[in-house]
């Protein structure tokens, strides 16, 4: 027996299309939408948005994701204007014993750590 996959259930916020919308833009694909669920997909990386706002729950939960080129991911999320189009954070890239990370606060508070 093997464990094939790990799609985590993330909450959305009070802003569900919002959240959809951003996820996109940083470059993930929406798999399917089922209204209140969305699936979302990169690479091997996947996770299920789900209608959920529980802002004590979202501010504890992070994530760790790695891309290829984490310059380039910033650079990405700066041309796109992310932090003005949805009000989040984002920070400088950190370097960390495992590697170099941004840090983006999604619009329900998930702290998604972006790993290059």
């Amino acid at each position: 027996m093997m464990f094939k996959s790990l799609a985590p259930f993330i909450p959305s916020g009070k802003d569900l299309e919002g959240a959809k919308q951003l996820f996109q833009d940083l470059g993930f694909d929406k798999t399917w939408d089922q209204g209140d669920y969305a699936g979302f997909s990169k690479g091997d990386c996947s996770f299920i948005l789900q209608k959920y706002d529980n802002k004590e729950f979202a501010e504890n939960l992070m994530l760790n994701v790695r891309v290829s080129d984490i310059d380039d991911f910033l650079a990405m999320v700066k041309e796109k204007k992310l932090t003005e189009k949805f009000a989040i954070r984002v920070s400088p890239i950190i370097s960390q014993p495992y590697g170099r990370e941004v840090n983006l606060i999604d619009l329900a508070g998930v702290c998604w750590h972006f790993v290059g």
